[in-house]
């Protein structure tokens, strides 16, 4: 009986491992997708049009 709960416990940790993996795949296809795409300019420069709007430039 001992030994089926160590089974499940390692299967259900498996497939935790497996999700997270999964997770980490996607979220880094997704910041190459954005970084190729030049989703990185439009972010900065609506940070610094922000910026300088704080402190009274632009």
């Amino acid at each position: 009986m001992r030994l089926k709960n160590v089974s499940e416990k390692n299967k259900s940790d498996v497939k935790k491992t497996v999700i997270r993996c999964i997770i980490l795949v996607v979220a880094l296809v997704l910041i190459i997708y954005g970084l190729m795409s030049g989703g990185f300019r439009d972010v900065m420069s609506k940070a610094i049009r922000i910026c300088y709007e704080c402190i009274g430039i632009g």
